[in-house]
């Protein structure tokens, strides 16, 4: 839960490599003015620190941002979507109210960690973040 007792969904961010996990997590906390209270977990790489996705980390990293409102996963291209995927087949492999989230990974990972900060539900973080798709950049 977060500072206030609220609870809060958590995010995930899949990437191929641990460095764009990592910084597409810190991006995104701080544009929501900090973040802190959002659980945002980076899942990167290997287990051996490699360049690939781990089915592994993305456990832990669910794990460890569940917060009993939800955990949403957004993945950066093919095969860490197949690794959530068949996580979520597994049916035990994640915690329960886990969603993959289809949305542009940076975009909707700032989307997702601001709207999740202001307590709002897994639904309505999922949809801010596939809202992302429409940002137009002109």
């Amino acid at each position: 839960m977060s500072d206030t007792g609220e609870k809060l969904v958590g995010i995930v961010l899949v990437s191929h490599s641990a460095a764009v996990a990592e910084s597409v997590a810190e991006l995104a906390k701080k544009l929501a003015g900090g973040g802190a209270a959002v659980p945002v977990a980076p899942a990167g790489g290997t287990v051996d620190g490699g360049f690939g996705t781990s089915s592994e980390l993305v456990s832990a990293a669910a794990a460890a941002v569940d917060r009993g409102a939800g955990v949403a996963v957004l993945m950066d291209l093919g095969s860490a979507v197949l690794t959530v995927k068949a996580l979520l087949a597994e049916g035990d492999e994640l915690p329960e109210n886990t969603r993959l989230v289809d949305a542009p990974f940076v975009e909707g990972a700032v989307a997702a960690v601001v709207t999740a900060s202001t307590g709002a539900d897994l639904a309505a973080v999922e949809a801010a973040a596939t809202e992302a798709y429409a940002y137009r950049k002109q």
